[in-house]
């Protein structure tokens, strides 16, 4: 499954009420919401028909979340008749402020904005909040260098994977065996986290480094990853639907996440792909 039909019929099963996007590129992605969203790229160039309530914001996400407000745009209102109108939630202004349903990370491709840009985004979340990864599973180790050289890139983000799982062991990771470069699904968002933040110099003094990079061999064949049309068919996504209040019970929750994970089928064994010569890659 590619992975745009894969993001497609995610926003399906999640049912988000707002939508963050950072990394816009053409627009491809930002079309596929329905609901009242936030889009943020320093430099993009949309192509694609826009059918929704969009801010678009020209910025860097670091720049975006230095903001007083950030998700300004996304707010409930005292008035619940308003809010219906303009597609927010009916009482978000009352249980809590705002809070993101599904976010999509696609933005430098470079572990260190990924790292931060999640700790951002986990700011205005919580456990139910589904936080998406592009980019997660280079196929070679050529496709995950910090340089760029070859015409699918996916830079050095895949660190993620092995840092959450390090820092973050409460959290719920479940990389996507979609095409070409998988993705990574995060569950069990915690505002009340600190350690990336208390650790983020220990991070990455310990994980930047120059290329070439080295690429877990499981990363590559991708043999954690799980098929997109088992996990888009599980039986979690209508309870997080539903887990939007905010006295939901994060780990009950997250351990009914889990025992359904147990029924999700893993993707096929993948054959790492040949690295290529080096070559010259017009980026744009």
């Amino acid at each position: 499954m590619k992975r745009h039909e894969f993001l497609r019929r995610l926003h399906a099963v999640v049912k988000p009420r707002n939508y963050l996007e950072i990394g816009v590129n053409d627009g491809k992605s930002l079309a596929l919401s329905h609901v009242p969203s936030i889009a943020v790229d320093p430099a993009f160039k949309v192509m694609e028909p826009l059918r929704l309530d969009v801010h678009l914001v020209k910025q860097t996400s670091d720049d975006f979340f230095a903001r007083p407000n950030p998700l300004k745009h996304l707010r409930s209102g005292r008035n619940p008749i308003r809010n219906v109108r303009r597609g927010r939630p009916l009482f978000g202004h009352y249980l809590g402020g705002t809070t993101l349903d599904l976010a999509f990370i696609d933005g430098m491709h470079l572990f260190e904005f990924a790292l931060r840009d999640f700790m951002n985004v986990e700011r205005f979340a919580r456990w139910s909040s589904v936080i998406v990864f592009d980019d997660m599973l280079p196929r070679n180790v050529d496709e995950a260098a910090r340089d760029r050289h070859t015409n699918e890139w996916t830079g050095d983000v895949f660190k993620m994977i092995p840092v959450l799982r390090e820092h973050r062991p409460d959290l719920v990771l479940i990389p996507v065996d979609t095409t070409p470069t998988g993705v990574l699904v995060v569950l069990g968002a915690d505002p009340s986290n600190t350690t990336l933040r208390a650790r983020y110099d220990q991070i990455i003094e310990t994980w930047v480094t120059r290329d070439p990079q080295r690429v877990p061999i499981e990363i590559m064949e991708r043999r954690a990853a799980v098929s997109p049309e088992s996990l888009l068919a599980a039986d979690f996504w209508s309870e997080i639907a539903k887990a939007r209040g905010p006295r939901d019970n994060r780990v009950a929750g997250l351990e009914h996440v889990r025992r359904g994970l147990a029924a999700v089928q893993p993707a096929p064994p993948r054959v790492v792909a040949p690295t290529v010569e080096r070559e010259k890659v017009a980026v744009g």
